[in-house]
């Protein structure tokens, strides 16, 4: 084949989710990466890695990407070498969503500064070193995009998915009632409408 679909998955998730996405490209091989790492600066270079790879081998690659897989695909200095991207709930303004919890955490940019990494009861890790490379990497994405949101997403506001898809120039999809993680029979019916329709 000369076509593939790479997928990225979203935390927690796995390569393996990139199934579902096979029936609705038919023509191409859909493959899922299965990343090692957690952080922008290193996740973004294992998603270039992937991508240059199947470029040397395909004539045409889209992305689908999911949650914070998308966040660290527009990291990954890829914009130029797909085809057409459909981001699932991206979390498009992480210094916005650190920043929220901090808030949660009672916790400030001095403290923050001055332990460098801080647990939180939430399982979420508040740390530097993220939050400054996040303020000196602002997103630069040029690729084609479509955008499926989840009208009750916890993680990223209505404004938020709006400012970016507007400056972004992305196209982008509401489902009423959905939320960030995209699993029940109902949500799954409208994801894989969605694919369908964007991709004519």
């Amino acid at each position: 084949m000369k076509n593939a679909v790479l997928y990225i998955h979203g935390k927690g998730g796995s390569a393996t989710e990139s199934e579902h996405y096979k029936p609705l490209f038919p023509d191409s091989d859909v493959v899922g990466l299965d990343y090692k790492t957690s952080t922008p600066w290193e996740t973004g270079k294992e998603i270039h890695h992937a991508v240059t790879k199947l470029k040397a081998e395909y004539e045409s690659l889209i992305l689908i990407a999911n949650s914070i897989g998308a966040y660290f695909s527009m990291n990954a200095g890829i914009d130029m070498m797909i085809e057409k991207a459909y981001f699932i709930s991206p979390i498009v303004d992480m210094e916005r969503l650190i920043i929220d919890r901090m808030t949660w955490t009672s916790v400030t940019e001095d403290e923050l500064q001055e332990k460098g990494v801080i647990r939180t009861d939430f399982g979420e890790d508040l740390s530097w070193e993220y939050l400054c490379y996040v303020r000196d990497h602002p997103i630069q994405w040029e690729c084609p995009t479509a955008i499926l949101y989840g009208s009750h997403d916890d993680l990223t506001s209505y404004d938020t998915i709006k400012s970016f898809a507007e400056r972004h120039h992305a196209d982008l999809t509401v489902m009423e009632n959905g939320e960030h993680w995209f699993h029940t029979k109902e949500q799954l019916v409208l994801l894989d409408k969605w694919i369908r329709e964007k991709s004519k």
